[in-house]
Protein backbone atom coordinates (compact mmCIF):
# COMPACT_ATOMS: atom_id res chain seq x y z
CA UNK A 1 0.00 0.00 0.00
CA UNK A 2 1.29 3.49 -0.80
CA UNK A 3 1.18 7.03 0.94
CA UNK A 4 -2.17 8.76 0.74
CA UNK A 5 -3.15 12.06 1.31
CA UNK A 6 -3.76 12.30 5.02
CA UNK A 7 -5.07 15.51 7.15
CA UNK A 8 -5.12 16.48 11.15
CA UNK A 9 -5.60 19.25 13.11
CA UNK A 10 -2.34 19.65 15.18
CA UNK A 11 -1.71 21.97 17.98
CA UNK A 12 -4.81 23.50 16.14
CA UNK A 13 -3.08 24.29 13.22
CA UNK A 14 -4.41 22.23 10.13
CA UNK A 15 -1.75 19.77 8.73
CA UNK A 16 -2.16 18.16 5.35
CA UNK A 17 1.17 15.37 4.74
CA UNK A 18 1.94 12.13 2.75
CA UNK A 19 1.80 8.89 5.23
CA UNK A 20 1.10 5.52 5.01
CA UNK A 21 -1.55 4.94 7.01
CA UNK A 22 -0.20 2.12 9.15
CA UNK A 23 2.86 4.55 10.01
CA UNK A 24 2.93 5.53 13.41
CA UNK A 25 1.61 8.80 14.62
CA UNK A 26 4.86 9.03 16.60
CA UNK A 27 6.94 9.15 13.82
CA UNK A 28 4.84 11.52 11.52
CA UNK A 29 4.64 13.85 14.33
CA UNK A 30 8.49 13.67 14.41
CA UNK A 31 9.68 13.10 11.09
CA UNK A 32 7.21 14.74 8.85
CA UNK A 33 5.82 17.49 10.68
CA UNK A 34 8.94 18.23 12.99
CA UNK A 35 7.71 18.28 16.26
CA UNK A 36 10.35 16.74 18.07
CA UNK A 37 8.98 17.42 21.73
CA UNK A 38 7.01 14.29 21.20
CA UNK A 39 9.74 11.76 22.32
CA UNK A 40 10.06 7.84 21.69
CA UNK A 41 10.76 5.66 24.71
CA UNK A 42 10.23 2.06 24.49
CA UNK A 43 8.28 1.88 21.48
CA UNK A 44 5.79 -0.37 22.54
CA UNK A 45 3.20 1.69 24.73
CA UNK A 46 5.01 0.99 27.58
CA UNK A 47 6.61 4.22 28.88
CA UNK A 48 4.17 7.48 28.11
CA UNK A 49 7.45 9.53 26.45
CA UNK A 50 5.24 9.48 23.43
CA UNK A 51 1.80 10.70 25.03
CA UNK A 52 -0.35 12.74 23.22
CA UNK A 53 -4.19 13.74 23.38
CA UNK A 54 -5.80 12.44 20.16
CA UNK A 55 -9.56 13.76 20.41
CA UNK A 56 -8.70 14.75 23.81
CA UNK A 57 -7.89 11.36 24.85
CA UNK A 58 -3.95 10.67 26.08
CA UNK A 59 -2.69 8.08 24.02
CA UNK A 60 0.78 6.54 23.28
CA UNK A 61 1.50 7.60 19.78
CA UNK A 62 3.74 4.80 19.42
CA UNK A 63 0.62 2.82 19.39
CA UNK A 64 -1.38 4.41 16.77
CA UNK A 65 -1.11 4.19 13.06
CA UNK A 66 -1.81 7.79 11.60
CA UNK A 67 -4.36 6.32 9.53
CA UNK A 68 -6.04 6.21 12.89
CA UNK A 69 -5.86 9.75 13.27
CA UNK A 70 -6.72 11.05 10.24
CA UNK A 71 -9.01 14.10 10.23
CA UNK A 72 -8.79 14.45 14.31
CA UNK A 73 -7.38 16.88 16.63
CA UNK A 74 -3.92 16.03 17.71
CA UNK A 75 -2.15 17.89 21.30
CA UNK A 76 1.15 17.66 21.37
CA UNK A 77 3.45 19.28 24.22
CA UNK A 78 4.68 22.22 21.45
CA UNK A 79 0.71 22.86 21.61
CA UNK A 80 0.93 23.25 25.05
CA UNK A 81 2.26 26.95 26.32
CA UNK A 82 5.02 29.08 24.44
CA UNK A 83 8.23 30.29 24.95
CA UNK A 84 6.99 33.97 25.74
CA UNK A 85 4.10 32.40 28.02
CA UNK A 86 4.65 28.90 29.56
CA UNK A 87 1.20 26.82 30.46
CA UNK A 88 0.89 26.30 34.53
CA UNK A 89 2.04 22.47 34.23
CA UNK A 90 5.21 23.79 32.79
CA UNK A 91 5.89 26.90 34.67
CA UNK A 92 5.22 24.35 37.98
CA UNK A 93 7.19 21.62 36.20
CA UNK A 94 10.63 23.84 36.11
CA UNK A 95 9.63 25.37 39.22
CA UNK A 96 9.04 22.38 41.35
CA UNK A 97 12.52 20.49 39.88
CA UNK A 98 9.60 17.67 38.21
CA UNK A 99 12.31 16.89 35.82
CA UNK A 100 15.84 15.87 35.40
CA UNK A 101 16.90 14.35 32.00
CA UNK A 102 14.27 15.24 30.30
CA UNK A 103 13.15 12.61 28.03
CA UNK A 104 9.56 11.89 30.09
CA UNK A 105 8.98 15.40 30.77
CA UNK A 106 6.99 16.20 27.68
CA UNK A 107 4.51 12.81 28.18
CA UNK A 108 4.12 14.02 31.76
CA UNK A 109 3.44 17.21 30.76
CA UNK A 110 0.82 16.07 28.34
CA UNK A 111 -0.23 13.76 30.67
CA UNK A 112 -0.45 16.19 33.37
CA UNK A 113 -2.51 18.89 31.18
CA UNK A 114 -4.98 15.79 30.43
CA UNK A 115 -5.84 15.11 33.67
CA UNK A 116 -6.08 18.69 35.30
CA UNK A 117 -8.44 19.72 32.22
CA UNK A 118 -11.07 16.35 33.76
CA UNK A 119 -9.87 17.38 37.45
CA UNK A 120 -8.91 21.11 38.32
CA UNK A 121 -7.63 20.31 42.08
CA UNK A 122 -6.66 16.00 41.76
CA UNK A 123 -5.60 14.52 44.45
CA UNK A 124 -2.36 13.11 45.45
CA UNK A 125 -3.89 9.25 44.53
CA UNK A 126 -5.54 11.31 41.18
CA UNK A 127 -2.50 12.39 40.11
CA UNK A 128 -0.76 9.06 40.76
CA UNK A 129 -3.69 7.63 39.01
CA UNK A 130 -3.86 10.38 35.92
CA UNK A 131 -0.01 10.17 35.62
CA UNK A 132 0.06 6.06 35.26
CA UNK A 133 1.71 4.89 32.25
CA UNK A 134 4.28 7.57 32.16
CA UNK A 135 7.82 6.04 33.40
CA UNK A 136 10.12 8.55 35.18
CA UNK A 137 13.81 6.67 35.92
CA UNK A 138 15.48 9.44 37.29
CA UNK A 139 13.04 11.96 39.62
CA UNK A 140 11.36 9.02 41.90
CA UNK A 141 7.88 11.13 41.13
CA UNK A 142 7.27 13.46 44.19
CA UNK A 143 8.65 16.29 42.03
CA UNK A 144 6.79 15.60 39.50
CA UNK A 145 3.57 15.18 41.48
CA UNK A 146 4.35 17.85 43.33
CA UNK A 147 4.41 20.02 40.47
CA UNK A 148 0.82 18.64 39.75
CA UNK A 149 -0.35 19.85 42.71
CA UNK A 150 1.13 23.21 42.16
CA UNK A 151 0.18 23.41 38.08
CA UNK A 152 -3.64 22.92 39.99
CA UNK A 153 -3.49 25.30 42.64
CA UNK A 154 -1.78 27.78 40.20
CA UNK A 155 -4.94 27.17 37.94
CA UNK A 156 -7.23 27.02 40.48
CA UNK A 157 -6.05 30.60 41.10
CA UNK A 158 -6.31 31.96 37.31
CA UNK A 159 -9.82 30.35 37.51
CA UNK A 160 -10.87 32.58 40.38
CA UNK A 161 -10.08 35.47 38.78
Amino acid sequence: MSSQRMTMTVNGVARVFEAHPMERLLDVLREKLGLTGTKEGCGEGECGACSVLLNGELVNSCLVPVGQAMNSRVLTIEGIGSPGKLDPVQEAFLVCGGSQCGMCTPGMIVAAKCLLMRNQQPSREEIREGLNGNLCRCTGYMRIFGAVETAAQQQGGEAAK
